[in-house]
């Protein structure tokens, strides 16, 4: 299957792959912050999730793909610092402030970010369409978090320092988003990267979820968070994993602006789980964030 994959970089089935993968991590990514913001503490949440893709990824990483070439653990060394301080800012925002604000929020900072250190790193341009496509992103994105901090009636106090957080969670997002892209294209076989990746990755938040579950007077049960876990650890394999397969395959920004259509998953989870009001405006928002996303993938 790697050599198939590999065979598709810069091909036009390689470019309708990573649209199509790009797409499908949208969707999987709003589910998983969903699951790390339901009604769990989000530390013992994420700290179960990264458990599980760590257990899932081991015989993977040992035993299956081949090894990293030596070249490969520096970078290794990097994405596990980007990505710890992602998930302790994200853990931050999350705790402080409404999920429908600061995931739209952090989702919006990301694709601009990604697609100016996509310019530096890879010398990828946008062509003009393009930037209006992630304007019109952009607006709907932002407006989305707008109008949900209007009607927010939870958590006002705290919302300022939860929508900084948020915005330099955004950062980290394009961050990791390009060195994972970096990454995953230094090494021979991307399933290489993967397998490591979910390896090492998962070994610092659950020794933290851990030591915060030991002090709390009141200890949830473990059923609930290991099945949260669980499914969490499935949903990461196949979210993260698309993003980055789509950026091997093709343009870094591109993939990352059709990932941020996750904040249209987004508010359709927590109207229809988390039994969030969804009106005329808010839809009207979502397509904007449709459009845009659209206007850049077809207007290269």
């Amino acid at each position: 299957m790697s050599d198939w994959l590999i065979s598709l970089e810069g091909t036009e089935a390689g470019r309708h792959l990573a649209m199509a993968l790009a797409l499908s991590a949208a969707f999987l990514h709003a589910i998983f912050g969903a699951l790390q913001k339901g009604r769990h503490d989000p530390w013992l949440s994420r700290g179960v999730i990264d458990f599980s893709y760590f257990a899932m990824a081991a015989p993977f990483a040992l035993f299956v793909v081949p090894w990293p070439e030596p070249h490969m653990w520096p970078i290794f060394g990097w994405v596990l610092v980007i990505h710890t301080l992602y998930k302790l800012l994200q853990g931050l925002a999350y705790s402080k402030g409404a999920y429908t604000v600061v995931y739209p929020v952090v989702r919006g900072t990301g694709p601009l970010f990604t697609v100016i250190g996509a310019y530096f790193l890879f010398g990828e341009v946008f062509t003009a369409i393009q930037w209006m496509g992630i304007g019109v992103l952009l607006i709907g994105i932002y407006g989305l978090a707008v109008y949900n901090l209007r009607t927010l009636t939870l958590n006002r106090d705290t919302m300022p320092l939860a929508l900084g957080l948020a915005v330099v969670t955004g950062l980290f997002v394009a961050l990791y988003t390009t060195y994972d892209a970096y990454g995953i294209r230094a090494t021979a076989n991307p399933f290489t990267f993967l397998a490591w990746f979910f390896f090492l990755d998962g070994l610092f938040m659950p020794v933290l979820a851990y030591l915060r579950w030991r002090s709390m007077p009141v200890r949830p049960t473990f059923g609930p968070l290991i099945a949260r876990g669980v499914a969490g650890g499935l949903v990461a394999f196949m979210s993260f994993g698309s993003i980055m397969l789509a950026t091997r395959l093709d343009k870094v920004g591109e993939a990352a602006v059709l990932r941020e259509t996750s904040t249209v998953f987004a508010a359709l989870i927590g109207w229809l789980v988390l039994r969030e009001t969804v009106g005329p405006r808010r839809i009207a928002l979502m397509a904007l964030i449709a459009t845009g996303a659209v206007i850049v993938e077809f207007g290269g």
